[in-house]
């Protein structure tokens, strides 16, 4: 005669009856599914919006400052024509590069060097969506200081005011076109430092290829000129002062614009991953 234990008959908790039911503690728990990339990039461009709403105003209108004196400088050397609509696309599209471009490589560099990406790695975020948040927030700031300047030089100059509306196009396109460069910027410089320095060679670019009339300039600025991403918002934007804008070419102008801006962003991501990684 055998004798069964009362606890295996019973069937109570933490007995043998209930023990195939119970998980392996050795088999590791499943990891929740990674967000899907609009939704993160949504909470992660409110997120960086609200962070840089109160540190970045100050900037923003320092950077407006700086456009509108540049053209109030010029309006005494430039005496209108085409070398009065340079001056205020460039001054307009400059307020987008100080922001897009300088800042955001700044941003970029001192979050690598202060270890803030390993924050964002342990996210269960797409790497695509933390590149575009950050790159969107930035450019977002830019758009009453752009619109500002573009009016402002257009009663300077005595400019139409009448196809001010592409700037709707103008300063998104020139925004992710900018701001990708300026991620790639802070993400590839070995320090903060040299992303700072970086930030500021390529606003200065912007303002010397971009605010110059380009028959001013000698012939090697000249492709240089061509080579800035920037260039392509300038030539859209001072197209619609003419009296009778060539829509074609400003169509291609921020074409050329989208495409540098889907590149240096896709860069951008590739350079977050190996910074994310190290």
């Amino acid at each position: 005669m055998s004798i069964v234990p009362a606890e295996a008959v019973s069937g109570r908790p933490g007995t043998a009856a209930d023990t195939p039911n119970r998980p392996d503690p050795a088999e590791p728990a499943p990891l929740a599914p990674r967000a899907r990339l609009l939704p993160s990039l949504s909470a992660v461009y409110r997120a960086q919006l609200s962070r840089a709403r109160v540190a970045r105003i100050p900037l923003l209108f320092v950077a407006t400052f700086q456009s509108v004196g540049i053209m109030v400088l010029m309006r005494g050397v430039v005496d209108g024509g085409a070398e009065s609509r340079a001056v205020v696309a460039g001054s307009s599209v400059l307020v987008v590069a100080f922001v897009a471009l300088n800042l955001l490589a700044q941003y970029f560099g001192q979050l690598r060097a202060s270890g803030g990406l390993d924050h964002y790695a342990t996210l269960p975020v797409p790497p695509a969506a933390v590149v575009l948040g950050a790159a969107g927030a930035y450019a977002s700031f830019t758009v009453p200081g752009t619109v500002l300047t573009a009016v402002a030089g257009s009663v300077f100059f005595e400019l139409p005011l009448t196809h001010l509306w592409v700037l709707v196009a103008v300063i998104p396109l020139s925004g992710a076109a900018l701001a990708g460069l300026g991620a790639v910027l802070g993400l590839l410089a070995p320090r903060h430092e040299v992303a700072t320095l970086l930030g500021q060679l390529g606003m200065s670019a912007a303002l010397l290829l971009g605010v110059l009339p380009a028959d001013r300039l000698p012939g090697a600025l000249v492709y240089a000129r061509d080579l800035l991403p920037s260039t392509y918002g300038v030539e859209a934007l001072a197209r619609t002062f003419d009296a009778r804008p060539d829509w074609g070419a400003v169509g291609l102008d921020l074409a050329v614009c989208a495409a540098v801006g889907v590149f240096s962003l896709a860069v951008a991501t590739r350079a977050y991953r190996r910074a994310a990684v190290r």
